[in-house]
């Protein structure tokens, strides 16, 4: 069955953050019918928003519109200080979170679902520069500092920025097996870090 994979964007977003599990998931159907995954990225409103460093992105869907999500992927970048006070994103994802089969935080993403409780007394791994400001945020968390990622129940975390491809693969390793994911780093021609 196809799984709706939707990655949250905003202001400030890291690129690789979201732009790496993006092709990891959409090549992945790619070079396998397109069966696997339909991914989409959503954002609090469909206007562009502006990633780090200036890249512009026109997100898929509000998050007022999105369709059904199966797997949650939160990007990090300096964009995630200001939606810890963003009342309406953070229901959003408290909400998505209920119904989906996994949530997944890339790099400083990891703000969020500390923000929400759902880290609290959990392993976790985020962006080595963000430490610091998860103790503050989820005191009760267990950082696993060395971990490029960490599973914790239907949450995933990540390192920072490029380990968020590591764990794509890594998922899509658990959904679908050793084979479909082989191809799809084989395509990529990326050698994977587990």
């Amino acid at each position: 069955m196809k799984k709706n994979v939707a990655i949250l964007v905003f202001d400030d977003a890291e690129v690789l953050d979201f732009s790496g599990p993006f092709e990891v998931f959409a090549v992945a159907s790619q070079v396998h019918d397109h069966k696997l995954f339909n991914v989409f990225t959503v954002a609090k409103t469909q206007e562009s928003i502006t990633a780090v460093n200036g890249l512009s992105v026109n997100p898929n869907y509000s998050i007022k519109d999105t369709p059904n999500i199966d797997i949650l992927i939160i990007a990090g970048g300096q964009g995630t200080t200001p939606l810890l006070k963003d009342v309406e994103i953070l229901k959003w994802v408290q909400e998505v979170h209920k119904t989906t089969a996994l949530t997944v935080s890339i790099c400083s993403g990891s703000r969020i679902l500390g923000k929400l409780g759902l880290l609290d007394n959990k392993s976790y791994c985020t962006h080595h520069q963000v430490y610091d400001s998860m103790q503050e945020i989820v005191p009760t968390g267990i950082p696993e500092k060395e971990k490029r990622f960490v599973n914790s129940g239907k949450i995933y975390t990540s390192g920072g920025i490029s380990a968020g491809i590591d764990l794509s693969f890594h998922i899509i390793e658990k959904l679908h097996g050793s084979k479909i994911t082989n191809n799809t780093a084989r395509y990529m021609e990326y050698n994977r870090v587990d």
